[in-house]
């Protein structure tokens, strides 16, 4: 919560909300499932024919779609006055945008590296920032999509980590700042969601779907996007400072220093002394190729998970 006591569920109906990658996986099922509670949505993101697409499946009479990167300030600035002008204000904003590169650190472009955390990062941020005088008019709602990769490592996602690892810090000290406006703030971290970009990203690279395989427990289990979306539509109207998919996330968040720390290390080198290699050389296959097919190095189109 934003530092008082428990705020009572708030009903969606009515309200304008603006979510970022949009255009498929959880952004668009996140939009479908507000729009059945009677929000308004604005669909932000970088594939017109899709956003038009998930517009008109919700009904274009009450919802809008921005084609818009999340690393232009100005061209979000613009889908905040856009959705303002259209239905008198803002509530919630949803930063869901994001990318993951197919590479490790020794085999990625500098640009893959900057662009992930640009995207994921920055992105959050500049929405954030674009949308936050119009949410404080409303004491309204910020719900940022990091992931279960804020607290948790594993080899060819080192720049994704970075990024959403901030993307956590990034809203823990939001909420402090914005208390006092009654705004709150809340950051959702998933592990393995059924996107495109996942489904990109272990189809591209054997090694690393095995090694996800083998993670225990929730960290290696796959989620449905439409479980995914229920929850973090759920916190839009509860607005809790977390939120965890699958639930039992929360445990490792918690004992996160378990799962980073020396001994835990030590067990993970062993097994990557073997797998780096393996997963190395599946990127060297892909040819130059930094992206999933579905997510936009170059912009930021892919969904984030």
């Amino acid at each position: 919560m934003a530092g008082h006591g428990k705020r009572a569920r708030s009903s969606l109906a009515g309200k304008s909300v603006l979510v970022t990658g949009a255009a498929r996986g959880i952004g668009a099922e996140l939009a479908r499932r507000a729009a059945a509670r009677g929000a308004r949505i604005a669909l932000v993101g970088l594939e017109p024919e899709e956003l038009a697409r998930v517009a008109d499946e919700l009904g274009p009479e009450h919802h809008l779609w921005v084609e818009a990167d999340v690393t232009d300030a100005g061209a979000l600035a613009a889908a905040v006055q856009r959705t303002v002008d259209t239905f008198g204000g803002l509530d919630v904003v949803v930063a869901n945008a994001g990318i993951a590169p197919l590479t490790t650190v020794m085999t990625s472009s500098a640009h893959a590296l900057a662009r992930t955390v640009e995207a994921n990062l920055i992105g959050a941020m500049l929405t954030t920032h674009a949308a936050l005088p119009e949410i404080a008019k409303r004491k309204g709602h910020v719900l940022l999509i990091s992931s279960a990769a804020a607290f948790t490592v594993l080899p060819g996602m080192s720049a994704y980590c970075a990024s959403k690892a901030g993307v956590e810090r990034f809203g823990d000290a939001l909420r402090l700042e914005v208390a006092h406006r009654g705004v709150t703030v809340a950051s959702a971290h998933p592990t393995w969601i059924d996107t495109d970009m996942v489904r990109d990203t272990e189809e591209a690279l054997p090694t690393f779907m095995a090694a996800r395989r083998q993670l225990p427990g929730p960290l290696g289990a796959f989620t449905s996007v439409e479980d995914c979306a229920e929850a973090l539509v759920e916190n839009l109207e509860t607005r809790g400072r977390r939120v965890f998919v699958p639930r039992s996330v929360g445990t490792v968040a918690a004992l996160r220093q378990l799962v980073t720390g020396v001994v835990a290390e030590k067990v993970a080198m062993v097994v990557a002394a073997k797998r780096v290699p393996q997963l190395e050389r599946d990127i060297q296959a892909l040819d130059g190729r930094e992206f999933g097919a579905n997510s936009v190095g170059d912009r930021s189109k892919g969904t984030a998970a």
